[in-house]
């Protein structure tokens, strides 16, 4: 499960926290991600995703995004796995995941910075 940003209506890019060990080793819990929103309407994209990393919600899960790696396209949509296949739920329990499931394409990792106030006496 991951959690999203508030985006701002003008940036193309919006950031995902990941939470969980589903797409480890690749994406760990607490990394976050960059990735581009795609509008699920515009099917043609969908074969150049084969190998990415995507940002999904669930018809069955509204508000929950997910990151999973599309493996294969499929007639009736995309085939999502996770990266640590023994920790994942993903295709393999759902079945084929529709494009208009199909949130974004994860872009970068990055880590957020952490702060620490030092005492300058």
């Amino acid at each position: 499960m991951c959690q999203t940003t508030t985006p701002m209506a003008r940036l193309p890019f919006r950031s995902i926290a990941v939470s969980g060990e589903s797409m480890s080793p690749t994406f760990n819990d607490g990394d976050w991600l960059l990735f581009r929103p795609i509008d699920a309407r515009n099917t043609k994209h969908l074969p150049s995703l084969v190998g990415k990393v995507i940002v999904i919600e669930r018809e069955s899960y509204p508000g929950i995004h997910l990151i999973k790696r599309v493996t294969k396209i499929v007639d009736q949509g995309l085939w999502v796995e996770g990266d640590n296949q023994a920790a994942s739920t993903d295709s393999r329990q759902w079945g084929v995941i529709t494009s208009t499931e199909l949130v974004g394409v994860v872009l970068l990792r990055y880590r957020k910075a952490k702060f620490s106030v030092i005492h300058n006496p």
